[in-house]
């Protein structure tokens, strides 16, 4: 059951953010939806953003800049949070990049974290519940994300054709098992064995894939990013698209950081992307 924290009329729509109890975390987790004037008529698009870390469901709404274009094509916008949150794990406040606002669009393997840090189930579970209880088709669903959350929507993609339609990402953390904040992480959610993080890894999948998506994917990457050489690796993804014959289009933009100021200048381009295949 969804509990209407707050909305805030925008662009003759609506913003919401809920609370809700989840099966996949066991504890209360919140999101975002951008609910356009539309939605009155019926069933409609709907499209996840999936944010980076220290991140959370306030983040892409107040930040992304994507409710006026989501209006004009008539398409919902839903973004969760990064993490659990007041899970009581010992020292998930410890560090910015592991823990809490870092889940990393993983379910956790190791003890402490496997009770609670489910983000990539809890991400599917958000899926049928805003489906059960918000005016969005079920077949016309896509994902995209930010960083650690570009790095979600395209493992979530790729791994679940079946439930989202299309997919882009802003600067993705490309191959995870290959940077420090990917070994970090999957280190310490799925422990040391790197044959277990291939499964949470986009260019690691997309490499045994033949043309996943046929419609192409969407990457836009800052060649001002200061995390681009060490944490990044889009050339990884973008070489595992050769491979598999993945139609990419990535497109690398100078003097663009790794921030919202970035992330807001394509927004625009990215809804209409997914739009076209919505």
């Amino acid at each position: 059951m969804l509990e209407l924290l707050s909305e805030h009329a925008c662009f003759g729509g609506v913003q919401r953010f809920y609370r809700h109890q989840s099966a996949s975390i066991g504890l209360p987790m919140r999101f975002s939806a951008f609910i356009p004037a539309a939605a009155a008529s019926g069933r409609m698009p709907a499209l996840f953003y999936l944010a980076g870390l220290t991140c959370t469901e306030e983040t892409f709404p107040a930040k992304g800049g994507g409710q006026r274009v989501a209006a004009e094509q008539g398409m919902i916008l839903i973004a969760p949070d990064t993490s659990p949150r007041g899970a009581g794990v010992e020292g998930e406040d410890a560090a910015w990049d592991f823990g809490a606002g870092a889940g990393f669009y993983v379910d956790a393997t190791t003890e402490p974290w496997s009770r609670h840090y489910r983000m990539y189930s809890y991400i599917i579970e958000l899926r049928e519940l805003v489906v059960a209880q918000l005016p969005v088709d079920p077949g016309r669903i896509g994902i995209f994300g930010h960083s650690m959350g570009g790095h979600g929507a395209l493992v979530l993609g790729l791994r679940n054709r079946d439930l989202f339609r299309s997919v882009s990402a802003f600067a993705p953390i490309a191959a995870p098992s290959k940077c420090p904040w990917g070994q970090k992480a999957f280190g310490g959610y799925l422990g040391p064995a790197p044959e277990a993080w291939q499964q949470y890894d986009a260019s690691a999948l997309m490499a045994t894939m033949s043309s996943p998506y046929p419609n192409g994917i969407l990457i836009d990457q800052g060649m001002g990013d200061k995390f681009l050489a060490e944490q990044l690796h889009p050339e990884a993804f973008e070489h595992a698209c050769v491979l598999a014959g993945q139609p990419l289009t990535l497109r690398r933009h100078a003097v663009y950081d790794h921030g919202y100021y970035f992330i807001s200048t394509f927004m625009e381009e990215h809804l209409r992307f997914h739009g076209a295949r919505l």
